[in-house]
């Protein structure tokens, strides 16, 4: 799950990157208002973690902005301003969750995964589809209730095709949700990693639209209740 990250304070910037990197977040870090506003409307992430305090746009005219232009990515402001006006100012704004530094760095992955599911229109962190059950918070997958080992990058390939049952994701889709700036990514990396969940949940779980892309069926996805 790829996030974006606003933060002007270059030590806990890097702090954040790394704890919500350890959460199992792909995460591309910017340090001004203007590069936020420009990254959060491309589209590409599933949720924003916004300071209000960025040089160069104030955060919170960086989330007035993106909800004029109708731009819905879930934004949770992290912040110092503490003071009841201002949670109820960046709330009313637009934003869908206000923390207050300092954070907890597993409350804060918690917080994220929330709003990722309600966005989604999801109740639970865990998805079903097939006998294939995926548990965000865990990162663990089971077949027929047998805990299946996959690598990171498997099970962020199947997060992002469980998630969006129903719809065809393009390679290109799957390679934005799975890899924050700087990675190097082979022409052929989503093939070889679709071929490894195969083999190991079976070949009927991910479809192939062929010159478009893949999908997990709508049909096959199922309560975990």
């Amino acid at each position: 799950m790829r996030v974006l990250l606003a933060e002007d304070d270059a030590m806990l910037g890097d702090g954040l990157r790394v704890g919500m990197r350890q959460a199992g977040f792909q995460v591309d870090w910017v340090r001004d208002g203007l590069a936020a506003e420009r990254e959060l409307a491309s589209g590409v992430y599933a949720a924003g973690v916004l300071d209000l305090g960025l040089p160069l746009k104030d955060g919170l005219d960086v989330l007035r902005a993106l909800r004029l232009r109708k731009v819905a990515t879930p934004i949770l402001i992290l912040t110092a301003r503490d003071a009841i006006p201002d949670r109820v100012l960046g709330l009313d704004t637009g934003a869908d969750d206000y923390v207050l530094k300092p954070v907890d760095l597993s409350e804060l992955a918690a917080r994220l995964r929330s709003l990722v599911r309600r966005s989604m229109g999801q109740v639970q962190d865990t998805l079903c589809c097939d006998g294939v059950t995926l548990d965000i918070a865990s990162r663990r997958v089971m077949l027929q209730g047998q805990v299946v080992q996959l690598s990171t990058r498997e099970f962020d390939l199947l997060h992002a095709l469980m998630r969006s049952a129903g719809r065809v994701l393009s390679r290109e889709q799957l390679e934005q949700q799975m890899y924050s700036w700087g990675y190097e990514v082979e022409s052929n990396t989503i093939e070889v990693h679709i071929h490894h969940l195969r083999r190991k949940l079976g070949s009927d779980l991910i479809q192939t639209v062929r010159g478009v892309g893949y999908t997990v069926q709508r049909e096959a996805a199922a309560s975990c209740d």
